[in-house]
């Protein structure tokens, strides 16, 4: 394996004259202060791999790796130094150190992506050399829908192992929504027992006629809530959870009805979704509903120790608030305009809770609407214009632009692409991604923390659906997070198909169930299963 075929590519890789560093049963693992998470991973995952132990060596002695943290290099910054008798891993904190780490698995080749030895006596090595990188993000991630489509806890971890192993570091864990309430709050079991079970499921889009004509459901305990936590953080990666509120909350009206706009609505009949788009069932604007959530977010902060806590705030129909007295009554007493004023007393609302807790409220850019809450974040979903418009005012950004980097939309515009969804979002499309809008001043992109890819899985019924969706346009999307990239028709994108043509290997070793580039296999199909294709490119807004 060579330095030419590493993803991300790093900003610098130099071979130098010598012989490579073999990597055997005599090779040794010496760890520094701060690097005690990468020497785990080395000893689980590279040690189990290539079916060696790693014992603790001599700092500099020969056939040792070295892990080290350097303060003068950037916390996520790592430096790889590669000699025939000794490899160094320098990181400025031990999450520079992880991803230099990562680097050396993708140099050893793809056997380093296996659970256990594949081959008796084989010698592995990596060739003489320097490699310097540090991200270009500090918010490089993926949200995955959990609500829609449930996905077991081993499912779960399993992610955030390839998300580690492509260098991103945060999970947008979407466990609410109308469809399944997918976390345990021990003050509120309803949310649980009632809220996490749907009768049946629209197969297909939500113009299909087909349904499965059985139940699906599942969540997550807080066991098992902190035992993902604490995986991700051993992987440097942050769990940022998402709990949606005013609107996407129809499971949580099902399984507490005063929950609902119960004037307008008759709750108590009302079943957790089993289809897909906007419900019009919304929070009702009242003490009871912050009292209750708030109740929701004091458990949630306890699981979820990430600085951000995503509040969802997106596609809240105003509808029932409209036509609700108790709604109109409670935006004349707080003085408001109108209910896109009511969604963003909402959210002001929890912004101030948050904050005074330490935390950050982030949320879809409908929060903008009615005025954005003075410390809210803004995932920016509809296009680049929510996020332009956040920046501008001084509030900090997520770049997740659906036209860019949907990877719930088709890859393709063949015939046999399963349930394909909206515009054609190709390999080379996301390669071409540029988080940060030219028109942004250098100090209003300073707003960018960075950019993550979205995956919703109302057409993704199981594990090798999402894999489909996902990959390989994962790859190229954290090429574009991690690196300085030339402007988008500027992009090599031959070098990074020729890239590729080894990372498949890896992704193989790992289990990834990709949609290969000449097209999906029989296994990847759903003939007969309406989706919701939409022609021509998709617009930039």
């Amino acid at each position: 394996m060579t330095f030419e075929q590493l993803i991300p590519a790093p900003a610098r890789a130099e071979a130098t004259q010598g012989s490579p560093f073999v990597v055997d049963a005599a090779t040794t693992l010496v760890a520094g202060p701060g690097t005690e998470s990468t020497e785990r991973w080395l000893r689980a995952t590279l040690g189990g791999a290539l079916g060696l132990p790693l014992r603790p060596g001599a700092e500099g002695a020969a056939g040792s790796v070295s892990l080290r943290v350097d303060g003068s290099l950037e916390p996520e910054a790592y430096r790889l130094t590669i000699e025939s008798d000794r490899v160094e891993i320098a990181g400025g904190a031990g999450a520079g150190v992880f991803w230099g780490a990562q680097t050396l698995r993708q140099l050893l080749g793809p056997d380093a992506f296996r659970r256990a030895r594949l081959r008796l006596g084989a010698e592995h090595s990596v060739p003489a050399g320097t490699v310097e990188d540090a991200p270009r993000f500090g918010w490089r991630g993926m949200m995955l829908d959990v609500s829609r489509h449930f996905m077991p806890k081993d499912g779960v971890l399993r992610y955030l192992d390839l998300l580690a192993a492509h260098k991103l570091n945060v999970f947008h864990f979407h466990i609410t929504d109308d469809q399944g309430w997918r976390v345990e709050i021990k003050r509120h079991p309803r949310l649980t027992e009632v809220g996490s079970s749907r009768a049946r499921t629209r197969w297909g889009h939500r113009a299909s006629p087909l349904w499965l004509e059985h139940p699906h459901g599942g969540y997550y305990t807080q066991d098992d809530i902190r035992e993902i936590v604490a995986y991700a953080d051993s992987l440097h990666i942050t769990v940022v959870p998402e709990v949606d509120i005013p609107g996407h909350s129809q499971a949580a009206i099902t399984a507490y009805p005063h929950l609902g706009n119960s004037d307008v609505v008759d709750t108590e009949a009302m079943r957790v979704w089993d289809s897909w788009g906007v419900s019009p069932n919304v929070l009702a604007p009242t003490e009871d509903v912050l009292r209750f959530y708030e109740g929701v977010f004091e458990e949630i902060l306890d699981l979820f120790p990430s600085t951000f806590i995503h509040v969802g705030g997106d596609e809240c129909p105003k509808d029932q608030w409209k036509a609700s007295p108790a709604a109109q009554a409670r935006i004349k007493e707080l003085g408001l305009a109108d209910e896109d004023e009511l969604q963003s007393w909402f959210i002001r609302h929890f912004d101030r809770w948050l904050t005074a807790r330490g935390r950050r409220l982030i949320g879809w850019d409908e929060i903008l609407e009615g005025g954005l809450a003075e410390g809210a974040t803004v995932s920016s979903w509809r296009g680049y214009r929510g996020g332009i418009d956040a920046a501008r005012s001084g509030h900090d950004v997520v770049m997740c632009p659906e036209q860019q980097v949907y990877l719930n939309f088709r890859e393709d515009g063949g015939p046999d692409e399963p349930m394909p969804i909206a515009f054609v979002r190709t390999l080379e499309d996301v390669y071409r991604f540029e988080p940060v809008p030219a028109e942004l001043t250098e100090e209003e992109a300073a707003h960018v923390l960075g950019t993550q890819a979205n995956v919703w899985t109302e057409v993704m019924e199981n594990q090798q659906r999402v894999d489909y969706q996902v990959f390989p346009r994962l790859a190229a999307f954290a090429e574009v997070a991690w690196r300085e990239l030339p402007a988008s028709a500027e992009r090599d994108f031959a070098d990074f198909e020729r890239r590729m043509a080894t990372h498949y290997a890896r992704l193989d070793a790992l289990g990834v169930d990709y949609r290969p580039p000449t097209g999906p296999l029989p296994r990847h199909t759903r003939p007969g299963v309406l989706g919701r294709p939409i022609d021509g490119p998709p617009p930039n807004v």
